[in-house]
């Protein structure tokens, strides 16, 4: 891989931004520089930013391109590689992609395996150099479920699955502690009659008080065998955050309260909270916004959930709110790198992966102008 030099930039670094120079040789940042150089061939940058790549822990939008509309089912190796195409252009440069494991395959609200072979399909892109972009496994440890230790254990090391979540979706806590909530979105999801969501309660209630507990060491237990960071998702008590904190979460995805971010930061555990919420001032699912927890000191990572192109623009948005640009560019890159167990991206500096994004602000918006992957420009 040539070396090439990235000239008259206004570097974002840890804490401070200044205007300089990166040399790049092999992939990673072999140097950096103050002020411009005047090196033949060094590309100007023209005063625009330029920040580590962003780095996503939880994104669903590969099950968004495998299925763009109720009972599609999208040919997978054009889905796979028009999400990789969609992250880069946002500026995501290392994703882990967001699978669920753990299935119903009975009953009113049947939800089919899918991850093993979807994961094959991904990793078989990988091995032919077509992705653009970092990708490793994100499997989310559904307890209430009737197949999650069988679908888990498909999985071995080899699988690049960095981060194992543990969720809980029976119905009446965390998420959807509002019954009322839960029906409107999955009646809108999945059609279901008054009657068929009334049986899909039914049988979530049972199967947590079969499986639950059993999933839940499971999870814990396979997290281990992978070498993989373990989340946790939606803790809305302090109860929730103490029995994370007993299975050695790392981090918290989407905690629900204000209760429990706080006791996450008591615990030592990084806070997770999604884009669109804060963008859109709120949670859709009526709880704690992302705007307050962040105005509180309690917010350390941000993920685009469901809108990859909401995390740089949710970046910019908390610089305004905390007056701070390196600190909330790290939201996106060196917090979660960190989080994650990544210790060789997620910042500017000399030795880590050029992963890299070119920013111009436009009438107030970060626009992407130019991304770089272990060094190659991808967009």
């Amino acid at each position: 891989m040539s070396s090439h030099i990235l000239t008259n930039a206004t570097l974002v670094l840890g804490d401070e931004t200044l205007r300089g120079t990166l040399r790049i040789e092999a992939g990673r940042i072999a140097a950096i520089d103050q002020g411009a150089s005047a090196v033949a061939g060094a590309q100007d940058m023209e005063g625009d930013l330029l920040i580590p790549g962003l780095i996503e822990l939880h994104t669903d939008n590969l099950e968004r391109h495998i299925q763009p509309r109720p009972r599609v089912d999208w040919p997978h190796a054009a889905a796979i590689l028009a999400h990789d195409g969609e992250l880069a252009s946002t500026g995501i440069t290392t994703v882990f992609d967001a699978m669920r494991v753990g299935s119903i395959p009975s009953g009113a609200g049947r939800y089919a395996a899918y991850a093993r072979a979807l994961a094959s399909e991904l990793w078989a892109l990988r091995a032919d150099g077509t992705l653009r972009i970092s990708h490793y496994l994100h499997l989310r440890a559904e307890v209430c479920s009737e197949t999650l230790e069988a679908e888990m254990a498909e999985f071995g090391p080899e699988d690049r699955v960095g981060i194992v979540s543990l969720m809980d979706h029976t119905p009446g806590q965390r998420q959807f502690r509002d019954l009322s909530k839960l029906k409107s979105y999955v009646q809108g999801k999945h059609s279901m009659t008054d009657p068929e969501f009334d049986a899909h309660v039914a049988q979530l209630y049972a199967l947590r008080a079969a499986n639950g507990d059993r999933h839940e060491a499971a999870a814990v237990a396979e997290a281990r065998r992978f070498g993989a960071v373990l989340a946790s998702h939606d803790d809305t008590t302090a109860g929730h955050v103490a029995t994370s904190a007993g299975h050695g979460i790392r981090f918290a995805e989407f905690p629900t309260t204000v209760e429990a971010a706080q006791a996450c930061h008591a615990h030592g555990i990084k806070v997770m909270m999604g884009a669109p919420n804060l963008i859109r001032g709120g949670s859709h699912s009526g709880n704690v916004a992302a705007q307050e927890l962040a105005a509180k000191g309690l917010l350390n990572i941000i993920s685009s959930d469901y809108v990859p192109s909401a995390l740089m623009t949710s970046a910019f948005l908390l610089a305004e709110i905390w007056d701070d640009l390196p600190r909330a560019i790290a939201t996106v890159t060196a917090a979660p790198a960190a989080a994650a167990g990544l210790t060789d991206r997620g910042r500017i500096k000399a030795g880590l992966h050029a992963d890299l994004v070119r920013i111009a602000r436009v009438r107030g918006m970060p626009v992407v102008r130019g991304v770089w992957s272990h060094g190659r420009q991808v967009g």
